[in-house]
């Protein structure tokens, strides 16, 4: 499984500036939904929502994974989002995330949806991948970093 299987330039987004996990999660479902004309922004939205009721999806370190199964979502699809100034994520940690990795799921994927989860988490735990994002240029700079393996 690699990163590319999964996320594309188009639903790559570099500091953006959004003011709270609300906004986020509202401005991550708009974008996937302008990339995948089937799916439907405010029911990713809401999808997303129920999901982070449940628990955070931060995983520390400034890094959140909004993820959930979602009815007519195809393939897993993904976007990246840096953000311009962190955000509270009521992450375990305390930290504010600058770093969102929003997975969208198809309600059947149960084995593939835990191994992007693991290689999300396996690339976030390096600090030089962590970095390698926030300090991405551009949108197209950052998806280029995403790819990368991290060292």
């Amino acid at each position: 499984m690699i990163v590319e299987s999964f996320l594309t330039q188009q639903r790559t987004h570099c500091h953006l500036r959004l003011s709270s996990k609300k906004r986020a999660l509202e401005e991550a479902a708009a974008r996937i939904a302008a990339s995948e004309p089937a799916l439907n922004g405010e029911e990713i939205y809401q999808y997303l929502s129920d999901r982070e009721r449940l628990g955070s999806t931060a995983i520390g370190q400034g890094v959140a994974i909004p993820h959930c199964r979602m009815p007519g979502c195809r393939q897993i699809t993904g976007a990246l989002i840096t953000l311009a100034e962190p955000i509270d994520f009521e992450a375990f940690d305390d930290e504010p995330v600058s770093t969102m990795f929003v997975l969208l799921v198809p309600p059947h994927e149960t084995d593939e949806h835990l191994k992007v989860l693991a290689l999300l988490a396996r690339n976030f735990e390096s600090e030089y991948y962590r970095r390698a994002l926030t300090t991405a240029h551009g949108d197209d700079e950052l998806y280029k970093r995403a790819l990368s393996v991290p060292e």
